[in-house]
C-alpha cells in the first residue's frame, strides 16, 4: 500500500500503530521528501525576480532536480514497506528450517536497500539546499535552513534503518561496507546540514 496517498492524519494514526509498516524507513523518506520540498519552494521565490537574474539558470535547473528528488524520496515510502515485508514474512520461518538462515540473510539485505537509497537521496538534496540557500531569495532563506534540517533528521533516522538490520547480518565483510558507507555520508551531509542551518541562523542576527 502506498502510504502517501493517505491524509496526513492517517499516515501519522497508523505510523503510530503497531503494523508494521510505514516505520522508520518510511517516515524518513516522507521527512525528505519534505525538507526538499522546502528547499525548493525558496527556488520557486527566486526564479523571476530582477535581483537574481544571474542565477536564475542555476536555480531552474536545480528546481527541476528538486522535483525529481521528491517524487523519488516519496516513492521510497512503498518502497520501504515492499522492502521490509520479506524480512518480516523470514521471522517467521520456524527455527529448524534449514533454509531460514539464507532466507533471514537475503531478507535482511533486502531491507537495507531502500534506507541506504534514502540517505543517498538526501545527501543529493542538501547539496541544492545548499546552493538555495547561499544564491536563493533573502525573503525565503528560513525555509532552506529549514529544509536542511527535515533532510539531515531524514539522513539520520534511514541511516538507524539501515544499522538495525546489518548488526545482524551473518555476511560481516558485507555489513561494515555497508556501515561505512552510511557513516561516510553521514559525517559529510550532516556538516553540510548543520553549516546551512548555522549559516542562515547567523544572518538573521547580523
Amino acid at each position: 500500500m502506498d502510504f502517501t496517498q493517505n491524509s496526513c492524519r492517517e499516515f501519522v494514526t497508523v505510523l503510530a500503530s503497531n503494523a508494521p509498516v510505514p516505520g522508520g524507513g518510511g517516515a524518513a523518506a516522507l521527512v525528505g521528501a519534505i525538507g526538499t520540498a522546502l528547499g525548493n519552494m525558496v527556488g520557486s521565490l527566486t526564479v523571476g525576480k530582477k535581483k537574481y537574474a544571474d542565477v536564475e539558470e542555476e536555480i531552474i535547473a536545480l528546481k527541476a532536480k528538486c522535483d525529481a528528488l521528491q517524487t523519488e524520496l516519496l516513492d521510497q515510502v512503498p518502497a520501504d514497506a515492499e522492502g521490509f515485508e520479506p524480512l518480516s514474512k523470514a521471522y517467521g520461518i520456524p527455527k529448524d528450517d534449514p533454509n531460514r538462515e539464507r532466507i533471514l540473510e537475503e531478507a535482511t539485505l533486502t531491507a537495507c536497500a531502500v534506507p541506504v537509497h534514502i540517505m543517498e537521496l538526501c545527501c543529493e538534496a542538501l547539496e541544492a539546499i545548499s546552493v538555495f540557500a547561499a544564491k536563493g531569495s533573502r525573503l525565503a532563506v528560513s525555509d532552506a535552513g529549514c529544509g536542511a534540517v527535515c533532510v539531515k533528521a531524514a539522513l539520520q533516522a534511514a541511516s538507524l534503518n539501515v544499522f538495525i538490520n546489518t548488526k545482524t547480518l551473518k555476511d560481516r565483510a558485507a555489513a561494515e561496507e555497508m556501515n561505512k558507507k552510511c557513516l561516510d555520508m553521514l559525517d559529510k551531509y550532516g556538516a553540510m546540514a548543520d553549516e546551512i542551518f548555522e549559516s542562515v541562523k547567523a544572518g538573521f542576527f547580523k
